[in-house]
């Protein structure tokens, strides 16, 4: 389904108004507004091919009908979010679920959306159909070499659909690890992962990036074998230039700082990306800043302060992208709702008072410090993010659009009802 740029501005129309007074109001209040708005236009956030079902648990799944039945249908539903919120404008893609039946054609369709491609991920945490061998006790980590070299192989053919397709990165997540003591030996499951990373490393173009992602548990309860960011690191700095640690905001013991170690990746220059989502337990996948909002804020403005002390780009020098499961919502409202949910915290973040705050910190006052970030915080910044779609051809409301043109009714009725996308 597509909603036309015309019809966007038909549902802008009355709203133009109130829009422009709240707009007004809060820019009275802010010098840089125009820098603000132009990075908040600039920025972009991938949308997994994954996230555009509903999502399940080990104990069920609710499909809402209308679901994608392939990758063409999914490109259309992030062409259609990006249309509404136009900070939607890059698809990431996840082998072999969606794989491309011709890589120039998949590249044209998500052009005609306004999509490019970005990280490529691999499944190495499932056995596919047809499967020689199996990845019960590992892939990376396997103490048999032949399993370690399929999954190495996997890898490679995921970075080989990647070049068909414009992206310039892979992501690599592992399931591997133990459920009891005695399972594995420690160091030689890492001594294993990394020899098999360094072969997926080799076969990486002069101009990608190696994304390794980390996870405190599950599948795996006893251990993980890229368990937490500090092994992650290992495995990037032993790897190269290239290899860089992804954050997934769910991936982290419970309480863990993020924004403390968003930080010193970024400072190591070894922080390459975030799968963004919220949690409040574990890998909860829940939308973006439904939870906890304010660690969503510390983080961002960690991103940023550490972004603008090495002079990097905010759009584009890091990789932003949704890592959420939607079982009860419909996927495409959550997604809405996370993109939404990131462009604001980005906006607060960007609304703090730098210089203040390290005065504030340098004399050591503890609650001026507390107001500084605050302040940005409780910040009503939704105007200068409905300003910046505004200004990209986007919607002021996008959700409103969305349930005002029936979207859900409309895929439901050219889909069918029983529909399930691929993804967990």
């Amino acid at each position: 389904m597509n909603i036309s740029k015309e019809r966007i501005g038909e549902y802008n129309q009355p709203r133009l108004k109130e829009h422009q007074r709240k707009f007004d109001f809060i820019s009275s209040e802010i010098k840089n507004v125009e820098d603000i708005i132009r990075k908040l236009v600039a920025f972009q956030v991938a949308i997994p091919s994954w996230a555009l079902g509903t999502g399940g648990t080990r104990f069920g799944r609710f499909s809402i009908g209308g679901e994608p039945r392939n990758l063409e249908e999914k490109i259309e539903d992030i062409g259609l979010l990006h249309a509404l919120n136009r900070s939607s404008g890059a698809i990431s893609l996840h082998i072999p679920w969606d794989i491309p039946s011709s890589a120039s054609y998949i590249r044209s369709l998500a052009a005609q959306n306004d999509l490019r491609f970005d990280a490529m991920n691999s499944n190495t945490f499932q056995d596919q159909p047809g499967q020689v061998l199996s990845y019960k006790f590992g892939s990376m980590q396997h103490v048999d070499k032949a399993v370690r070299k399929q999954a190495i192989d996997h890898n490679i053919e995921v970075i080989k659909y990647g070049i068909g397709l414009g992206s310039s990165s892979l992501t690599v997540w592992l399931s591997d690890g133990s459920n009891f003591p005695g399972q594995l030996n420690f160091r030689k499951a890492f001594q294993n992962t990394l020899e098999s990373l360094k072969e997926v490393y080799a076969a990486l173009p002069g101009d990608w990036k190696m994304f390794v992602e980390y996870k405190a548990f599950e599948p795996n309860f006893y251990s993980m074998t890229v368990g937490d960011w500090g092994q992650s690191l290992l495995y990037a700095n032993k790897l190269g230039d290239k290899a860089f640690t992804l954050v997934d905001l769910g991936h982290h013991l419970s309480n863990a700082n993020i924004e403390q170690i968003v930080s010193l990746l970024l400072m190591e220059k070894k922080l390459g990306g975030f799968h963004f989502n919220d949690s409040k337990y574990g890998d909860d996948d829940l939308t973006v800043g439904s939870i906890r909002p304010y660690q969503l804020f510390l983080i961002f403005n960690e991103l940023v302060e550490g972004m603008d002390a090495r002079g990097m780009d905010h759009a584009a020098d890091l990789a932003w992208m949704i890592d959420a499961s939607h079982n009860v919502k419909d996927p495409l409202e959550d997604l809405l709702q996370s993109v939404q949910a990131i462009m604001i915290t980005y906006a607060q973040a960007l609304l703090v008072d730098k210089e203040k705050l390290s005065e504030v910190q340098n004399s050591n006052d503890v609650v001026a410090a507390q107001e500084v970030l605050q302040t940005a915080f409780r910040t009503d910044v939704r105007p200068l993010v409905a300003e910046a779609r505004l200004r990209n051809k986007g919607a002021i409301d996008p959700l409103a659009v969305y349930r005002n043109e029936k979207v859900r009714g409309h895929l439901i009725k050219e889909r069918g009802a029983k529909t399930v996308a691929t993804g967990l």
